[in-house]
């Protein structure tokens, strides 16, 4: 999506409302930001008329402080003007979105990129009726900053540092800022939990500012050993995967049990090996999800099992069945089987 921002003439003028109508929530969010930002005007763009843009309206301020960078502010994710949604005490979603991104050339005006890259969040947050919440977590699914090579290629969604929670006359606002990622790290944040990884993360990014050009923070070994012993420790807080494929099936056998057959995407054999054995020995169930099945790893004490409970197929594994799958299964097409587990083939395509 292309978004235009406001001429320079525009940038000065504040967040512009509407003459006609109270804006109680625009307002809110503008006292919150008079008490981090007392003697500074944002820059500010505005949704011009007739614009497919989702958002009326982001603010940005220029900070020098712990280190040169943009703070950015949306405006619309709550309600701005009247109060239409019927959840008491909740302004619209509940939410505005911040962004801090490090501004190391000390541009005057912040890049039009990350306006777009707002707006995009956006419309998947109208389109879709899902909501972000401080823990979630997501892949861009390439670089952030389009056009650019960065390694910052995933989010992560937290407590702004500087701006608490709201009440405006149309309830409660929270400001989630959006933490850059690697994917290292997003996958750092699958196999343990997102609030506990961001914690180890936290004194290397202060503020929780994005910076375009830094590499991976696992490269440092102090992080990548604390990063190993949280999930080792606890296991993953991640419950399921969405895979392109996944499919089931049971034949039968002559004077035998049926033989289970799951078929799933080599794509997300990877993230299903790494997740696994940080659910199963913890006590937790782990879901494959696919556009047309479901398939639910359980852990058992003993013995191993295959049921089948309102269309969704439950694979339940002792620790021999687990540690084989791991061991046995790879992201390549074929038919793979598990010790001790004889009704069981895994198919991958």
């Amino acid at each position: 999506m292309q978004y235009t921002s406001p001429s320079a003439s525009d940038s000065d003028l504040g967040p512009a409302q509407r003459a006609e109508e109270r804006a109680p929530g625009w307002d809110a969010i503008n006292h919150a930001l008079n008490r981090v930002y007392p003697r500074q005007s944002p820059w500010h763009s505005s949704a011009p008329p007739g614009s497919s843009a989702p958002l009326p309206g982001i603010s940005a301020y220029k900070r020098i402080t712990p280190l040169p960078h943009w703070h950015f502010v949306t405006y619309g994710f709550s309600e701005l003007f009247d109060k239409r949604s019927d959840e008491a005490g909740v302004s619209g979603y509940g939410f505005e979105l911040t962004f801090r991104l490090a501004n190391p050339d000390d541009a005057e005006e912040p890049p039009r990129w990350a306006l777009n890259f707002l707006q995009n969040l956006a419309r998947y947050v109208f389109d879709s009726g899902h909501g972000f919440h401080a823990g979630h977590y997501l892949s861009a699914g390439g670089p952030i900053a389009a056009d650019s090579d960065s390694a910052i290629r995933a989010l992560a969604f937290v407590y702004d540092p500087e701006l608490a929670p709201i009440d405006s006359e149309n309830g409660q606002v929270e400001f989630l800022q959006i933490v850059g990622l690697t994917n290292e790290e997003e996958f750092a944040l699958k196999r343990w939990s997102t609030l506990k990884v961001l914690e180890v993360f936290h004194d290397s990014l202060p503020l929780w500012i994005t910076d375009l050009e830094r590499g991976s923070l696992l490269a440092d070994p102090e992080i990548a050993a604390r990063l190993a012993e949280g999930s080792a420790r606890e296991g993953s807080s991640v419950g399921s995967i969405y895979a392109d494929q996944v499919s089931w099936e049971q034949r039968k056998r002559l004077l035998r049990a049926p033989v289970t057959v799951l078929t799933l995407s080599a794509r997300q054999i990877g993230e299903l090996l790494a997740l696994l054995p940080l659910r199963l020995p913890f006590g937790h169930a782990f879901s494959a999800i696919g556009p047309d099945a479901r398939v639910v790893f359980e852990p058992a004490a003993r013995g191993n099992e295959a049921l089948i409970a309102d269309g969704v197929l439950h694979l339940r594994l002792d620790e021999r069945a687990v540690r084989s799958l791991v061991q046995r299964l790879r992201a390549q097409a074929g038919s793979y089987e598990v010790e001790g587990f004889a009704a069981l083939q895994v198919q991958v395509r």
